[in-house]
């Protein structure tokens, strides 16, 4: 039986988290979209995940007909896996440098495809307006609450905090300092900066 994933009207990344959801519970999968990008997002994915990838545009939707082959062999990578902790540094509340609304939106995307990727982070840090990720009507804090439950350590500069006013507002995570923050980028094996 095929299962339907109708992500019409849906923002990257949701068409390709629903359908790799999806994949992983069927062999055949059919995904809806409305839109050119979310067309190329979900059937590169699907091609990497070994699926054979047939294209039907109608007047209500692009459907993509993905169907399970083999497993696509991984690309081997040249240098050595990175000893020690993944570690991601967000700086800012938001993302790039184009309309502050695209930052935001940006930033809240990649913090909620990060619980649907592998492998996780083992510590995410917080600091500058990063902060502000971290607290009460935070658009990403149940994102955040949902990578502390998987076990990724969030740590958040107290400075930072303090300097905005925002300590007594803290939702999500550990309230730090500067010692333990260069300690954790120190002791990584790959810092990821956002």
């Amino acid at each position: 039986m095929t299962e339907i994933v109708d992500a019409r009207g849906l923002s990257c990344p949701q068409p390709v988290i629903l359908t790799r959801k999806a994949l992983a519970a069927a062999n055949e999968v059919t995904a809806i979209v409305d839109n050119e990008t979310a067309k190329m997002n979900v059937s590169r994915m699907a091609a990497k995940e070994g699926c054979r990838v047939e294209v039907e545009e109608k007047a209500d939707g692009i459907y993509l007909h993905l169907t399970k082959t083999e497993k696509a062999p991984r690309e081997e990578s040249v240098a050595a896996p990175a000893a020690g902790p993944t570690v991601l540094f967000v700086s800012a509340w938001a993302v790039g440098r184009g309309p502050e609304e695209l930052q935001d939106i940006l930033i809240r995307s990649f913090l909620h495809t990060l619980n649907e990727v592998s492998p996780l982070p083992d510590t995410v840090i917080f600091i500058n307006t990063g902060v502000k990720l971290t607290v009460e009507d935070s658009p990403a804090l149940e994102d955040l609450q949902a990578l502390e439950e998987q076990g990724v350590e969030v740590l958040i500069c107290g400075t930072c905090l303090n300097y905005f006013g925002l300590t007594e507002k803290v939702a999500v995570g550990t309230v730090s300092n500067m010692y333990a923050i260069a300690e954790a980028l120190l002791g990584a094996g790959k810092v990821v900066a956002v």
